[in-house]
């Protein structure tokens, strides 16, 4: 299927502009611009902004984060023509995270088209996240596996995931995943760990290369490292947006 067809399988907001600007601009690509220090974040974003359908933040990473943060994201995000993951990873029971994700010093749930979760606390996690993000017309992506050596997302706790991902399938649009786990065109799959040399580094994080993941089932890949250490980052982002749509 492609993804306008694909868009008309899912009642979320977020999901079906995603399908939409990915066939638009013809890119598979999730900036994971895991930077510290917000003007090289957004040097990084104005670059490489026109080859993504995704930015990925670590918003809580940022050293000298400015008040206005969220309407300078907001500002390129509508400039570029991507949405915004805050790679939150939530983790508390449903009270708790509703309030780590609309209030605090970030309100993520104001500028964040999509957040993600573990689904270790129970399915009361994604019922609190869905009672903000739902009505802003959000999405949310479960953390069904994971990239990095030896973690615990695996077997059953993946199973299950899935299982929630159906019942919650108004907000819940797909996974965090080394593979595709489900066959519904509705769900994307967001694949971590992308490098063009596969392999790992030193804290065990375990890399895939762009075909890998596509032959995985991968919708979206995540890359980081790949493009923000680069000499060129411009240059890589292209080569990975290129590659991967090819595959695709």
């Amino acid at each position: 299927m492609n993804y306008q067809q694909r868009s008309r399988l899912t009642a979320n907001t977020a999901a079906k502009v995603l399908f939409e600007l990915m066939d638009r601009k013809r890119t598979n690509l999730c900036l994971a611009a895991d930077l510290i220090d917000w003007h090289e974040l957004i040097k990084l974003v104005e670059l490489v902004g026109s080859q993504i359908c995704v930015l990925k933040t670590h918003i809580d990473i940022i050293e000298n984060l400015p008040t206005n943060f969220a309407d300078k994201l907001i500002q390129l995000k509508n400039l570029y023509n991507f949405l915004i993951f805050e790679d939150r990873k939530f983790a508390d029971i449903g009270n708790t995270v509703k309030m780590q994700y609309q209030s605090g010093i970030y309100k993520i749930a104001d500028w964040a088209d999509i957040v993600n979760c573990h689904v270790v606390p129970g399915p009361g996690i994604i019922e609190g996240l869905r009672e903000v993000g739902l009505p802003k017309g959000r999405g949310l992506l479960l953390l069904a596996e994971m990239s990095s050596q030896g973690n615990l997302a695996t077997g059953e706790y993946t199973k299950t995931a899935v299982t929630w991902a159906k019942k919650y399938d108004d907000f819940v649009i797909g996974f965090i995943g080394m593979k595709k786990l489900i066959d519904d065109e509705k769900f994307i799959t967001m694949t971590p760990g992308v490098q063009f040399s596969a392999g790992k580094d030193n804290l065990k994080q375990q890399y895939v290369s762009p075909e890998q993941a596509v032959k995985g089932g991968s919708d979206v890949i995540i890359v980081g490292r790949g493009i923000y250490q680069a000499k060129d980052p411009l240059t890589e982002a292209e080569k990975y947006r290129k590659l991967t749509w090819q595959s695709l």
